[in-house]
């Protein structure tokens, strides 16, 4: 029965899986690292141990998301050697040295200042601990840089040249491969949506404790600082989203054309199409629910302006419509709720009632894990949009795949399954754990903490928390 499945499939299958269980840390851990170098920022220049209380408490999160997310990630390159070796062997001219680069300059810097973050407060300076943080912070961007700029050229590539044996050689500076056409958008789009990702889980515990004790000061900041990001961010995103979207119809119209639901042209200004049940072999949306001429005001700027329709391309290049259709609406649908629940903790805000009003608190505790369902329908969206090429327009994913037996990949995506459930369910059930205590009051001077940053005295601050859990 097993050799009758599609190996293509199960490797597919396997690839989405395990790339999708490694995004939700990344997106925590980089806005999480810089969540971090703000409050001891903000420690450092106020001296308000409510800060350092709050460093405390994030950075033993932050410690274990950070390694679930290492150990999630190195699977990820065996995969292209064992169920993608086409694809490695002719894109690895091209994504070999950016991966290597992430691992040279991203990865080390990480590793090197993490020592110091987590274990060096009792150890070291005040400034070298925040300088620590920092780097981590900054690795945790540069990392994210690189693999979207792997990802990004896959997308829309540039700067190569196609050798005699078929593979993608770099032709040209490197710099026109990095920074492809689609590569400041999608950053800037990743970026944020992680910024978001973390500021909504703390927000949702801040909520949490402000529920069982609304005088608590750790619980009041974090919540405060989060909806003023969910606040301010949220509309900088939907903007971001938007210059994503204009630059993907002119790069991949297809993958657009499929997140619309647009089979057919539309000479005199698209629909937009906001539910119904899209059919690749009918070429048509089923029940929909559509409003004339939003489509194109959204996409051309222009309610009137003409677009194509997936028939204008050959069927054998259309992505499978109903999958990218409703993970584009998933996104959409929660960053207005994210852009929603920041207005509504506006008007608390200024009507005195931020820490008071409970449906306020139950709404962002529900909206906690809002962002890891964005991030995760994103890449749904921008990967199977891609479909049915790995390299956009020049080399199909049924080309791509190494010849193994479907046996072979079905049994380690089988292993795969109960490998991640177990190993990352534990971690995620100490991470909730981690987050179910609330933050602590005051503080405690750890002992023998030296104070030699610049300007600052044992009078002026209090001592940091050595971070570790009591």
């Amino acid at each position: 029965m097993l050799e009758q499945l599609d190996p293509v499939i199960l490797a597919r299958a396997q690839f989405a899986f395990t790339v999708s269980f490694h995004f939700i840390f990344p997106a925590f851990s980089i806005g999480l690292a810089s969540y971090l170098m703000v409050l001891e920022g903000l420690w450092l220049k106020t001296g308000e141990g409510v800060y350092a209380n709050l460093y405390r408490y994030w950075l033993k999160i932050f410690a274990v998301a950070f390694g679930m997310g290492v150990v999630s990630g190195l699977v990820m390159s065996y995969q292209f050697g064992t169920n993608w070796s086409v694809f490695s062997a002719k894109a690895g001219p091209v994504i070999g040295p950016l991966m290597a680069y992430e691992v040279l300059t991203a990865f080390f810097l990480e590793a090197g200042f993490l020592g110091v973050m987590l274990f060096g407060i009792s150890k070291v300076g005040k400034g070298l601990h925040f300088f620590a943080t920092c780097m981590v912070a900054l690795g945790t961007l540069i990392s994210a840089t690189w693999i979207i700029a792997v990802n990004s050229w896959m997308q829309t590539p540039a700067g190569f040249a196609i050798n005699a044996k078929g593979q993608f050689v770099p032709a040209g500076s490197w710099l026109t491969i990095i920074f492809n056409p689609s590569f400041p958008y999608r950053l800037v789009h990743t970026v944020i949506a992680a910024y978001l990702t973390t500021a909504f889980v703390v927000g949702a515990v801040g909520a949490w404790h402000l529920l069982k004790d609304r005088a608590n000061p750790g619980a009041r900041k974090m919540f405060s600082m989060a909806m003023w990001m969910a606040a301010l961010v949220a509309p900088i995103q939907i903007l971001a989203g938007d210059a994503h979207g204009l630059n993907t119809l002119e790069h991949q119209p297809a993958k657009v054309l499929a997140m619309e639901g647009d089979y057919q042209p539309s000479p005199d200004g698209a629909p937009l199409i906001l539910f119904g049940l899209p059919s690749n072999e009918e070429a048509r949306v089923h029940y929909e629910v559509s409003i004339p001429h939003v489509g194109s005001l959204i996409l051309k700027h222009d309610p009137f302006a003409p677009l194509p329709g997936l028939t204008d391309f050959p069927r054998d290049q259309w992505p499978p419509v109903p999958i990218v259709f409703w993970s584009f609406r998933i996104m959409v649908a929660i960053g207005f709720a994210m852009l929603g629940l920041g207005l509504w903790s506006l008007f608390a805000r200024f009507r005195g009632w931020l820490y008071d009003w409970s449906w306020l608190h139950r709404a962002a505790v529900l909206m906690g894990p809002a962002g890891f369902v964005a991030v995760i329908a994103g890449w749904v969206t921008t990967e199977v949009g891609r479909q049915p090429f790995t390299v956009y327009g020049l080399l199909r994913t049924d080309e791509s795949h190494s010849p193994l037996a479907a046996p072979a990949i079905a049994a380690s995506l089988l292993a795969f399954v109960l490998v991640y459930f177990t190993a990352f369910g534990a971690g995620t059930y100490y991470l909730l754990r981690l987050m179910g205590k609330p933050p602590e009051r005051g503080e405690t001077e750890p002992p023998n903490v030296p104070h030699r940053a610049a300007g600052i005295t044992p009078a002026a601050t209090v001592a940091l928390p050595v971070p570790a859990e009591k």
